[in-house]
């Protein structure tokens, strides 16, 4: 039985959230290719994890014997999360831009989840992972364009998931989803339209793919 651990952090509901519509595509072939299978779901915007404290951080640094109550408590959080990760077959993540870079409700579930000697370092319990990383924004970031180097999403997760993680990435990009909210980016509908029918085609393509993959194994 597959077990996708499917993460969205989108503060939009789906009718106005690019990524979690994408996700959407995704999961819904997965669980077409998966009947029987297993979806572990975290809404990080209607449940965020709380962010990272003295006692969850120092946790991750010492053995559970000589964790204090306290620490112990912090960690069982940290330890369900990764645990999450650990047993799924595939990851699907839904990291829109905001400011930039990742949600900071994103970001709170890496920091939990990073666990040196466990889901980093010499160990790395989630390593070669299929994740497939739906990073939609309002503009374009791309390869020559203007704002490229303004593009902290795909180059932050990459060394978090891929080179920390050790997971086998693979990124769909819808652009320009503020196009036909704002008026300055009229002229770019047709081409966000397009990125944005492309991403969903990305979605249901890769979910197959990873459904013959792992009945492959």
């Amino acid at each position: 039985m597959a077990t996708l651990l499917h993460i969205d952090s989108s503060l939009f509901p789906l009718e106005g959230s690019t990524s979690r519509q994408v996700t959407a595509t995704f999961r819904k072939e997965w669980e077409a290719q998966h009947p029987e299978g297993k979806v572990i779901y975290r809404d990080l915007a209607a449940e965020p994890v709380p962010h990272l404290e003295l006692h969850g951080t120092l946790a991750g640094f010492a053995p559970a014997a000589e964790h204090t109550p306290e620490q112990a408590a912090a960690f069982a959080l940290r330890d369900q999360l990764a645990r999450e990760l650990e047993e799924a077959d595939a990851v699907l993540i839904g990291a829109p831009m905001y400011n930039f870079t990742i949600p900071s409700t994103l970001k709170a579930w890496l920091d939990h989840v990073i666990l040196m000697g466990r889901t980093v370092g010499e160990q790395r319990s989630a390593a070669g992972k299929p994740t497939v990383v739906v990073a939609s924004r309002g503009g374009g970031y791309g390869p020559g364009t203007p704002r490229e180097s303004f593009e902290f999403v795909t180059t932050y997760l990459d060394k978090v998931l891929a080179e920390s993680f050790g997971l086998k990435v693979d990124y769909i990009v819808p652009e320009l989803t503020l196009a036909r909210s704002n008026p300055a980016m009229a002229d770019l509908v047709e081409l966000a339209d397009a990125s944005k029918a492309k991403a969903h085609e990305e979605a249901a393509a890769k979910a197959k793919e990873l459904a013959v993959r792992l009945a492959a194994k």
